[in-house]
């Protein structure tokens, strides 16, 4: 088995791990949040608004502490997809950069991407700064992958060695499609038809998707 693509670009939630981050905080805050949360994550992966029209409004009202940011690290690991680590070291093996790609938080996510051996200089993510409350309802200054151009952007931005997949469930990933190579569609966690219809594949579990990355 030999690697069709030199970089490999995986989005985190809903893909390597099966929670929605934002949602898992937003469900600490009582039901209420929570369907609130859900509801406009739902609308903005399915492109029915654009990620910035709802990811302050998300955090003002959830206002995470850092002890829960340390939770959903937590969350994030005991949530990984079956066979995410093994072909993501498979690919690594075989001399594929892999790199993350993610509108979730970073603090979080970074013990996600070490638990599966991806570097952190390859975790590409949205950091937070502190309000006056100590709580982190704020972007960290300018944060591209906090609006609906931001991964293509960032994926131009990087300078990837081509040939470049893409792998993801959600149309901020979808929209990555005219800057890599190949988009694939995961929909081992959620399934949207918007994005599984523009996808050059879908994959519903990870051994498919090794079917897709190697020839």
């Amino acid at each position: 088995m030999s690697p069709k693509f030199k970089t490999v670009v995986f989005d985190v939630d809903s893909t390597l791990a099966a929670i929605e981050g934002i949602d898992w905080l937003a469900a600490l805050r009582g039901p209420d949040v929570a369907k609130h949360s859900e509801e406009l994550t739902a609308r903005a992966m399915a492109g029915e608004l654009p990620i910035e029209a709802v990811y302050t409004t998300r955090l003002e009202r959830i206002r995470p502490t850092a002890q829960e940011l340390l939770m959903l690290a937590h969350a994030y690991q005991e949530a990984a997809e079956p066979g995410a680590k093994e072909l993501i070291a498979e690919l690594q093996q075989a001399r594929v950069q892999v790199h993350l790609l993610s509108g979730g938080l970073r603090p979080s996510i970074i013990p996600l991407a070490l638990q599966l051996g991806v570097p952190v200089d390859h975790v590409h993510a949205v950091s937070l700064a502190q309000d006056d409350a100590g709580t982190f309802s704020q972007l960290d200054g300018d944060q591209p992958l906090a609006t609906q151009r931001g991964k293509p952007l960032t994926v131009q931005r990087l300078q990837l060695r081509g040939p470049v997949a893409m792998v993801g469930d959600g149309s901020t990933d979808a929209a990555v499609r005219g800057v890599v190579d190949n988009f694939f569609a995961y929909t081992g966690v959620a399934r949207r038809e918007n994005v599984v219809r523009v996808a050059d594949a879908e994959a519903k579990s990870f051994e498919e998707l090794r079917g897709l990355l190697f020839a």
